[in-house]
């Protein structure tokens, strides 16, 4: 018996295929000659998979997914979110920070520093997967601006000034307030243009942002999101907004969360929708894809699906959930649940219609243009 390729993607939507399923049967279609040559970017993911908030260090199946991804770099998300003193959330980042640096100094065959747009390259010309650190809150700094110097001394290249509750420097998305940036936030914006930080707005209320696209002199970001129009949810991003971002040089890339789908199991189908959208409203220079999520696939075992209960229940608790995280709206959308998931979409892409030129954009060449914008000093 002969599957097609999309009857095989059909049959791994069953746990049980897709932990036998073996990688290199996947998205092996039409985008596979030129995806190879072609630089890749996650916008907003992670090596391994293994736990609901990682674990290192990284096992040889999971540096071989990061092989197998064809991911040329990652942007990384270091340190914790939420509500905590502004110190000890610092800490938590140097931790990190540190703990990654040990993991490409382990591991020099599979992962690289990205440091600079021309890192990026490097990686693509060596068959490696960079590192870009970022950080998702800015509560590790939002009371001593002067250690963004630090962070970007030790390499972080992009930050959102807020999750999704407030901190000192303004309203995240989740905050009824909705009051933008305070005083000290704007400074902060100020301070990474100059330091050639991108300023990521993902998680930001309505008001932050508008408040900082008054105040930014270079391109920002919104690294992972979705449409408001596609799909009603604070953290999805309205079209004025896409507009408004894309205007200023910027770069909207759709992740792979549950919201897309309401809070039901995402599928292909429903990724590329919002990034056809996307495209539609903001141009195909501006959009890009920040998928959220790890490079391994999700096994739905019984220890995993305990870890994700514990962890929606804490994010609840904590106050910093957004609607329809559930404790059975999984992270993952049920036919990309593979490391080469950035290929199949590509090929998916194509035979949709879209010209290797626009899907190479999409791929990661906005968010290299996007870099070389942001990061210079």
């Amino acid at each position: 018996m002969s599957l097609t390729r999309r009857e095989l993607i059909g049959l791994l939507t069953s746990t049980t295929a897709l932990a036998l399923a073996p990688h290199c049967l996947l998205a092996s279609g039409t985008a596979e000659t030129f995806y190879r040559d072609a630089i890749v970017i996650d916008g907003l993911g992670g090596p391994g998979g293994r736990a609901v908030d990682g674990e290192m260090p990284l096992n040889a199946l999971e540096l071989a997914d990061v092989r197998a991804s064809g991911l040329t770099a990652i942007h990384l998300t270091i340190g914790r979110v939420g509500t905590m003193p502004s110190l000890e959330m610092f800490e938590h980042v140097v931790t990190d920070l540190a703990n990654w640096e040990a993991e490409i100094d382990a591991h020099p065959e599979t992962l690289a520093r990205i440091r600079t747009v021309s890192d990026i390259q490097a990686a693509r010309d060596a068959n490696l997967t960079g590192l870009i650190y970022g950080l998702q809150d800015g509560v590790a700094f939002e009371d001593d601006l002067d250690r963004l110097r630090t962070f970007q001394q030790l390499g972080i290249r992009i930050i959102q000034p807020t999750y999704n509750r407030r901190n000192l420097l303004g309203d995240g998305c989740m905050e009824p307030a909705d009051a933008g940036l305070s005083r000290m936030g704007k400074e902060a914006i100020e301070t990474m243009n100059n330091l050639g930080i991108l300023v990521d707005l993902s998680h930001c209320g309505r008001q932050t942002v508008v408040d900082a696209l008054t105040v930014s002199t270079r391109p920002m970001s919104f690294t992972h999101t979705g449409s408001f129009s596609l799909a009603e949810h604070p953290r999805h991003r309205t079209d004025e907004e896409i507009r408004a971002i894309a205007d200023g040089g910027g770069v909207i890339g759709v992740y792979i969360m549950p919201y897309l789908a309401r809070g039901q199991q995402p599928t292909a189908d429903d990724v590329l929708q919002h990034i056809e959208h996307m495209i539609n409203i903001a141009g195909e220079d501006h959009v890009s894809i920040g998928t959220d999520g790890y490079v391994s696939p999700t096994s739905l075992t019984e220890e995993y699906i305990e870890s994700f209960r514990e962890s929606i229940q804490s994010r609840v608790s904590r106050g910093i959930a957004a609607p329809f995280e559930t404790e059975t709206g999984y992270l993952f959308a049920s036919d990309l649940n593979t490391p080469n998931r950035f290929e199949t979409l590509a090929d998916l892409m194509l035979e949709r219609g879209h010209t290797e030129a626009r899907v190479k954009k999409v791929l990661g060449g906005n968010l290299v243009r996007l870099f070389s914008e942001t990061w210079k000093a």
